[in-house]
């Protein structure tokens, strides 16, 4: 055995990462959406030929944490040669939602003929020809969010299927866009393939592969190291989602968190069966949102890999609103429930760290997409999510006006929103006072304001509009969040559900007042 040291697995580690980076750069300034090169709404990872996650780039976490699953069905129904390209965004194989589409390749040794490593690129689409444009409308069935792509071959030994592809995006809206973001996720993958081809000659093959256990290993004591900190015991919590957007019905969600030694066992038992609407979450996704917990505990500079996943266990029943099965709609549950899930699990382990868990942050990726009417000559669709504040915690204020949690994407320009889209921003602040108060004070929401410059499609998908986020240990809640729509010339608005499907006229004004995060501590009276 050769004598590997920890600077050893502390090279190859951010060798990876790099590349995961580079992976995404390349993505991001290919693409053609707005919601990919500006939001930046994509995902890259890097895995061994076991499926095992080696190494991800710091991009969305709700996308990354369910990547592992689908590689395992791609490993396991596929044998890829080099040149080969996988497509899905199947949310019951590893998928999250039908707009989240991956590309997954091989990437060989020098000869071609021995598969080395899998890497993968997530992308959120657009539209992807659900029943609205946008494909994030307030959905019954699976069937009404959007093609839905089982793993199937995109290219073969280098050639892309160009009749496959043509009538997979003829099924979506404007499928020169798709198109040309599904191109951008394909160079990602030849660069990722490039440069990970240069590392392994670079270090040589086999020392190369030798440290890659070590890697894992490594990962695997620092995740256990961070949950020993953890007094051990079985903590609960509970909250709710406002409602699944059919009934005014709160659906909750309540977990048991165990801690045993080295290990964290997270169990759902307790939490509502699947509904009918679109906010369940697969179980990939529910995951996800309970790795990314725990990842926050151990801080930064950790290894993200399939061991630091492995001493957190995660438990919950099959046709539970956090596994559902098929053909249930899944739209909102990547966006909302998982936020709702980190509330939970937070909750849980504010019971047993107080000091280290921060108050709830804004618990909403608040999702609005806007499409043209059916029937409009000029076609096109536009989706983004809008921050608010992030919870205080035991040693500050909570950030104003940020994305909190499961998403870390940017906001739209706002001239390149107006450039490109058929709207206007009135207004762009901050939400002054929706933070929670207490020693350490929540962070301030948004508002966003749209007057829309001809007719359109507007669909919703918002939480935290009845039930506000929480504060910790006697701070104060921060506000909930609200949707207001004014029509042209109107002065008096009206109040939209927090999850609605709307038609708009030229001159109509939405304004959306997203939530403020919770405070922490109580204020002396």
């Amino acid at each position: 055995m050769a004598n590997i040291s920890p600077i050893d697995i502390q090279v190859v580690n951010r060798h990876l990462c790099a590349i995961s980076e580079e992976m995404g750069i390349v993505l991001q300034r290919s693409a053609f959406s707005s919601n990919i090169k500006e939001r930046r709404d994509f995902s890259c990872a890097i895995f061994d030929k076991h499926a095992r996650l080696l190494a991800q780039a710091a991009h969305i976490p709700v996308h990354l944490g369910a990547m592992p699953d689908v590689i395992s069905v791609v490993k396991d129904e596929f044998s890829l040669c080099p040149g080969d390209i996988i497509i899905t965004n199947d949310p019951f194989k590893g998928g999250t939602h039908l707009p989240d589409i991956t590309l997954i390749s091989g990437v060989f040794d020098q000869d071609d003929k021995e598969l080395l490593f899998y890497i993968a690129s997530r992308a959120h689409h657009a539209d992807v020809g659900a029943k609205v444009p946008g494909s994030m409308g307030l959905s019954r069935s699976i069937d009404e969010e959007g093609v839905l792509i089982s793993p199937s071959y995109l290219a073969v030994k280098g050639d892309i299927l160009e009749d496959y592809l043509k009538d997979l995006i003829g099924l979506m809206r404007n499928p020169r866009e798709r198109a040309g973001d599904i191109r951008a996720q394909i160079a990602c993958l030849l660069r990722g393939q490039q440069r990970l081809k240069e590392t392994l000659w670079r270090f040589g093959k086999e020392r190369f592969l030798e440290i890659l256990p070590y890697l894992i290993k490594y990962g695997r004591k620092f995740m256990q190291a961070s949950i020993e900190e953890i007094p051990d015991g079985a903590y609960e919590f509970m909250d709710f989602l406002d409602d699944d957007g059919l009934s005014d019905e709160p659906v909750p969600i309540k977990v048991v968190v165990t801690i045993i030694g080295k290990e964290a066992t997270v169990d759902f038992s307790g939490s509502a069966a699947q509904v009918k609407s679109c906010i369940n979450a697969t179980k990939s996704v529910t995951r996800s949102a309970v790795y990314y917990c725990f990842f926050c505990l151990v801080g930064e500079g950790y290894p993200v890999n399939a061991g630091s996943l492995e001493p957190v266990s995660v438990l919950v029943p099959k046709g539970c609103l956090l596994n559902p099965v098929p053909p249930a709609p899944v739209a909102a549950g990547n966006v909302e429930t998982s936020q709702r899930i980190v509330d939970v699990v937070f909750g849980a382990l504010s019971r047993a760290i107080p000091e280290r868990i921060p108050a709830a942050g804004c618990g909403t990726m608040n999702n609005i997409a806007i499409g043209s009417q059916e029937g409009d000559k000029n076609q096109f669709t536009y989706y983004e999510t809008i921050g608010g504040g992030m919870g205080a915690s035991a040693k500050t204020d909570g950030l104003s006006g940020v994305q909190v949690h499961m998403t870390n994407t940017l906001n739209t320009p706002i001239e390149a929103l107006e450039q490109t889209y058929p709207m206007l921003i009135e207004r762009y602040s901050l939400r002054d006072g929706s933070g929670g108060r207490g020693i350490h004070r929540g962070g301030d929401g948004i508002i966003r304001r749209y007057r829309f410059l001809a007719p359109c499609s507007v669909s919703l998908l918002t939480e935290r509009r009845r039930f506000a986020p929480y504060g910790l240990l006697g701070g104060e809640n921060g506000k909930t969040g609200e949707n207001l729509f004014f029509k042209k010339g109107g002065q008096n608005p009206g109040k939209l559900p927090g999850k609605c499907v709307i038609q708009v006229d030229e001159g109509d004004i939405l304004e959306i007042r997203t939530p403020g995060g919770g405070g922490y501590g109580a204020l002396e009276p």
